[in-house]
């Protein structure tokens, strides 16, 4: 906001727009004449008919307006609005005089006006709003977009839909449930309970029961690798089977097909989204969760560990109207996570965005999630194409699978619209001849596709045990092959094993990214399918910035182990 203060004590002056407009060299004394010659046989306003002919931009008026009456040009795109501020003014007379409450200043309002020279409608809603008035000059077309947002039936829709909540239900609550099922069920319910909370509490990501020969494992995936959580009596697996698939709605007598589902879950002060898959195997049903918390899960783009240089040119790619950006890496390296970073970076109010998934993985407001199904020939390619007709600004695709998926979304991205998707492959150069392979017309590639990334997680060493680490003869060998002549230099640690990292030497994990921005060089080599002179400008593009690079970065760092930059840089080489 400008940092001049509006004029509170007494009405705007009268000015000639014309005059004003002449003085400033913004418009010619000619041009002016024919404007008012315009305005007489028109009736429209004179600065509407100004900006209208191009002889001036509706923000340069508004500044104009600004400085010649000394109070302060508002830029709507970037004030923080009060609904209750703005609701003072009804929405009729806001429309009419073009007017908005910005602010409450002691016994003042500063209201914002997009023609502060009509002394009428300062007139009329001074009397409105029974206040005194400091007044703020706005460009007219913010103020539309405002209207709509703030004067709505917001409250009452509200009250319906948590009336209707009640109706229907709430998340999973193991108390109730216990009262619920009765003495015979009661054992199942606390030890499933038991066995959520551990596996929240030890911050899995993945919570597996798996019938066994003789006995019943129960394992939680923490930081990517798996743990037992407790072995017990085959017999129970049945019943730990049947209630999971209760409380996510499956058909309990179907045992010889695979079934997926989701439900939520209160434990203690949290909400977890759980998504199951049931698979049968030879000695019963094993069920596989993914846990999700609702509300924390979510990150921006600058929690995720994406280097300075790469998240600010991530940023300026997302502010594009049009485009594709492939996210790459295998299953668990936290694509999912980076996308819904980056749709966190646009903003939901003003753009339409759609993500097309298999299965939805976060929840967010203002967004339109849509889970495909197979079952009923609801595909990637089938939802992709009806989202193209819901007017979408930015569409995530949760997988681009198959050709037809891959056309469309390309050619999604080449009229007009921000795609974002996941690929399997190994690296970020392997991936625009990947899509070659799966038949997308080379053209469609060079023209669509703006930006790579490809990603790993790699486990930390816990701070608790870190201890300096002699690497082996083989993790030598890996090191000089990465760093060259600095690899005499590099010292290494690693996590012997504690209580705080449950005997692991790693606790938590950290992100690496390389990132692969289409370039000239690179554009042409894919129109003409070649291969090697692709590779030759990718490899130089991305000359010490490759995921083997951010991985050594880490090891240099000490923040994580060499046995795990050698774990992940063997999964890149595969």
């Amino acid at each position: 906001m400008d940092s001049s203060s509006p004029n509170d004590s007494s009405r705007p002056q009268k000015l000639r727009l014309g005059d004003v407009l002449v003085q400033q060299q913004l418009i010619s004394e000619e041009q002016l004449g024919q404007a008012l010659e315009l305005q007489r046989t028109s009736g429209k306003k004179l600065g509407r008919l100004l900006i209208d002919a191009g002889l001036i931009t509706e923000e340069a008026l508004a500044h104009v307006l600004a400085r010649q009456l000394r109070v302060p040009f508002v830029n709507l795109k970037t004030f923080a609005l009060k609904t209750e501020l703005v609701r003072l003014l009804p929405e009729t007379p806001a429309r009419r005089f073009r007017a908005l409450v910005l602010e409450e200043r002691g016994e003042t309002l500063l209201v914002a006006m997009a023609d502060p020279l009509d002394l009428f409608a300062y007139d009329e809603l001074t009397r409105l709003l029974k206040r005194r008035i400091a007044m703020a000059v706005v460009a007219e077309s913010q103020l539309a977009p405002a209207y709509d947002r703030h004067y709505r039936r917001s409250e009452e829709i509200s009250g319906l839909a948590r009336a209707l909540e009640k109706d229907i239900g709430d998340a999973v609550d193991f108390g109730a449930l216990q009262a619920s099922v009765g003495q015979e069920g009661a054992p199942v319910v606390r030890l499933l309970q038991s066995v959520f909370e551990d596996a929240v509490q030890a911050g899995a990501s993945d919570l597996h029961i798996e019938p066994q020969e003789t006995e019943l494992l129960i394992r939680t995936r923490i930081d990517g690798v798996l743990q037992t959580q407790t072995q017990a009596d085959k017999r129970i697996a049945a019943a730990l089977s049947q209630r999971l698939k209760l409380m996510a709605g499956l058909d309990i007598a179907e045992k010889r097909l695979p079934q997926d589902g989701r439900f939520s879950l209160r434990l203690r002060d949290k909400t977890i989204d759980v998504r199951l898959s049931t698979l049968p195997g030879q000695y019963g049903e094993s069920v596989v969760m993914r846990l999700l918390g609702q509300g924390n899960a979510m990150r921006r783009l600058d929690q995720i560990g994406m280097p300075a240089d790469m998240l600010a040119r991530f940023r300026e790619i997302l502010s594009q109207h049009s485009g594709m950006v492939l996210v790459t890496g295998p299953t668990g390296s936290g694509k999912t996570t980076t996308l819904y970073a980056a749709l966190a970076e646009i903003d939901a109010e003003q753009h339409k965005i759609i993500t097309v998934e298999d299965p939805v993985e976060y929840r967010l407001p203002g967004l339109t999630q849509v889970q495909v199904n197979d079952k009923i020939e609801l595909d990637f390619a089938r939802v992709l194409r009806a989202t193209l007709r819901q007017d979408p600004d930015v569409i995530l695709v949760g997988e681009m699978r198959d050709t037809e998926t891959v056309e469309v979304g390309l050619r999604a991205a080449l009229t007009g619209h921000m795609v974002l998707s996941t690929l399997h492959t190994r690296d970020a150069l392997s991936t625009p001849f990947r899509l070659l392979d799966m038949g997308a017309p080379p053209f469609l590639v060079a023209t669509s596709l703006q930006a790579v990334f490809a990603q790993r997680l790699l486990r930390a060493v816990c701070e608790a045990c870190a201890e300096p680490h002699v690497p082996t003869a083989q993790e030598a060998a890996w090191l000089r092959a990465v760093a060259g002549a600095d690899a005499a230099s590099i010292s290494t640690v690693k996590g012997h094993g504690c209580s705080a990292c449950g005997g692991t030497g790693y606790r938590g994990r950290r992100a690496i990214y390389e990132m692969l921005e289409m370039d000239a060089a690179m554009t042409l080599a894919i129109q003409r399918s070649d291969a090697a002179g692709f590779m030759s400008a990718a490899r130089h593009s991305l000359h010490g910035k490759t995921l083997a690079d951010r991985s050594l970065e880490l090891v240099r760092q000490r923040k994580t182990s060499l046995a795990e930059a050698m774990r992940i840089s063997i999964d890149m080489d595969g």
